[in-house]
């Protein structure tokens, strides 16, 4: 279920072969005085009954690969990583693409520093 700035999944009770899960993840843009505008994103939910709550930046330009960070972070708690929650369903996975490139006022073709690739854990 996906509104602006939140989005829920959940496979509760386990289906499909994959561990139960429930999770949250929130996002919104944050002004940082040093590295301007920054994607502010927290996981939070449980996987297998068991809980976590996560929170990471990342760059303007860096932003789109907001995916890859939560799959990332969702191995890390046992979700494996061909059962991202993010991508299960695609016209959600836009929606959430193009909230947060009109909350970063972007477009396709902007510059990407590849400093913030790495900085942003890309």
């Amino acid at each position: 279920m996906f509104e602006p700035g939140h989005l829920h999944r959940s496979n509760l009770p386990a289906l499909g072969g994959q561990p139960g899960y429930s999770i949250d993840f929130y996002y919104e843009v944050r002004q940082d005085p040093k590295e301007g505008a920054m994607l502010h994103g927290r996981l939070v939910g449980e996987v297998e009954g068991k809980a976590f709550e996560d929170v990471f930046e990342m760059h303007r330009d860096t932003a789109f690969n907001f995916a890859s960070v939560i799959s990332r972070l969702m191995a890390k708690h046992g979700l494996p990583p061909n059962h991202s929650p993010i991508m299960r369903e695609h016209a959600e996975y836009d929606a959430i693409f193009e909230d947060i490139r009109a909350k970063l006022h972007a477009k396709s073709g902007d510059a990407v520093n590849f400093e913030h690739l790495e900085r942003d854990g890309l």
